[in-house]
């Protein structure tokens, strides 16, 4: 009797643990295999760990597959419950129907990420992703070439820099600053000059010769360092240039401070940081989100699960051991307030300092682009030849910059009137580009 007791106990035991339900979270990053394999290998075991009822499959793809490969599977209505986007894929996700708003899922803990991470991933009044990083950039300067030029602090905005890049090439002979120009629609928006306005080009307004004249200004008196001032990167030959001490200031997110220390300790050793300027709209340089955003067709009886473990994924916890393996900043509003990012150590480096000064303008970093333009390249190249035409001296300013918006009304008048085009945040000027593979190191 015993024996068929303890059976049948066992029996039930064994049929409720059968019965009970096994959620599977599949969840997708892109380009973090190999380096970051264990730490989200940690995740995961966590995760299960603490949750017996979930099971975690985690799939990484290199950057430049990851959208076809989700287009596919939301089309075949097998979607993973999370990926890993920027904020240009997640608006144009967004507006074509293929994410879920999380607004929901947030909840409460909507608080814990900072306002300008969740602005950013804000459509149409709707929230499209859970923040995870991004970055920032600082100014570093040469301190031996500031004092040569007879220039007491760093720059607080972008009269500044470029008066202090003619002042540089005055009174040394070198160039002060290396803007990318390639992206320079990204200056404008960040100056608060608008590209777009009822959905035609305006950049050739009295405002935006007047930019365009400063920055001419600057080149004529040499403080702008010519090597690939209009190339689609200019990042390698400005860190160049600095790292060989014949640049006097270098817009870059703080990981480049580290590369200046192994390659050039000297100048390194000259070298002070600051906080890049925020410019008259508020939002500093160098802003470039990554989140996890919930694709269309996941099931609604899956959605509570999958937004619990969103919520861990990006927890304060996480972010803040993420941004410390991978050299970047948190979206979370703890996490970016820890004393890693905030303390300044005693006898810093400019590596260290950097860190800081990124913590400063992260509550102002936002990802700046042009949303729901096709061919939007095409049009940029148009705007960045006339800017070149007009810097360079070649054009007259406000003929090279009307040639270029009438190209652009041109092609925004052949766009379908389902096309939206609008610019929610502009591109960004000194950011890394979306294709950097932070897997191997690469994030500048």
């Amino acid at each position: 009797m015993k024996n068929s007791l303890l059976l049948a106990a066992l029996m039930a035991v064994a049929g409720a643990a059968l019965a009970a339900p096994v959620q599977r979270i599949e969840f997708w990053t892109f380009s973090m295999k190999p380096r970051f394999t264990p730490y989200f290998e940690d995740v995961v075991k966590r995760y299960e760990a603490a949750n017996p009822g979930v099971k975690l499959e985690w799939v990484d793809f290199p950057w430049d597959i990851i959208q076809t490969k989700l287009v596919t599977r939301i089309v075949a209505g097998k979607p993973p419950a999370l990926v890993n986007l920027n904020v240009p894929w997640a608006e144009e996700f967004a507006r074509d129907g293929l994410l879920t708003p999380v607004d929901a899922m947030l909840g409460a803990d909507r608080a814990r990420y900072l306002q300008s991470a969740l602005r950013d991933l804000s459509f149409a009044g709707r929230t499209y992703g859970f923040p995870m990083y991004s970055n920032v950039a600082v100014i570093a300067y040469n301190r031996d070439i500031f004092r040569a030029a007879g220039i007491p602090h760093a720059p607080r905005n972008l009269d500044e820099q470029l008066a202090f890049a003619r002042q540089i090439a005055q009174r040394t002979g070198k160039a002060g600053l290396c803007p990318a120009l390639s992206k320079v629609d990204g200056l404008m928006l960040q100056q608060g000059l608008p590209v777009l306005a009822g959905g035609r080009a305006v950049f050739n307004t009295p405002a935006h010769v007047e930019l365009i004249r400063k920055l001419a200004e600057t080149y004529r008196a040499g403080g702008l360092l010519k090597d690939g001032l209009f190339a689609e990167d200019n990042f390698p030959p400005a860190v160049e240039a600095y790292k060989s001490g014949c640049l006097g200031m270098l817009l870059a997110p703080p990981t480049a401070l580290k590369r200046i220390q192994a390659d050039a300790r000297d100048v390194y050793a000259m070298t002070d940081v600051a906080p890049a300027p925020l410019g008259p709209t508020g939002i500093a340089d160098g802003g470039w989100l990554i989140h996890f955003g919930v694709p269309a067709r996941v099931p609604a009886a899956d959605l509570p699960g999958i937004g619990k473990f969103a919520r861990f994924l990006t927890s304060d916890a996480n972010q803040l051991e993420f941004a410390r393996q991978a050299s970047v900043f948190p979206a979370s509003a703890r996490a970016a307030n820890d004393p890693f990012f905030t303390a300044v150590p005693a006898n810093a480096g400019a590596a260290e300092k950097a860190v800081a000064a990124g913590a400063v303008s992260m509550p102002y970093s936002r990802t700046m682009y042009v949303a729901g333009i096709e061919d939007y390249d095409e049009l940029r190249r148009a705007l960045v030849k006339a800017v070149e035409a007009g810097v360079t001296g070649r054009q007259d300013i406000q003929q090279a910059l009307d040639t270029a918006v009438a190209i652009w009304n041109r092609k925004l008048s052949t766009l379908g009137s389902g096309t939206k085009v609008d610019i929610p945040h502009g591109m960004s000027t000194f950011v890394p580009d979306p294709k950097v593979d932070i897997s191997r190191g690469n994030v500048r």
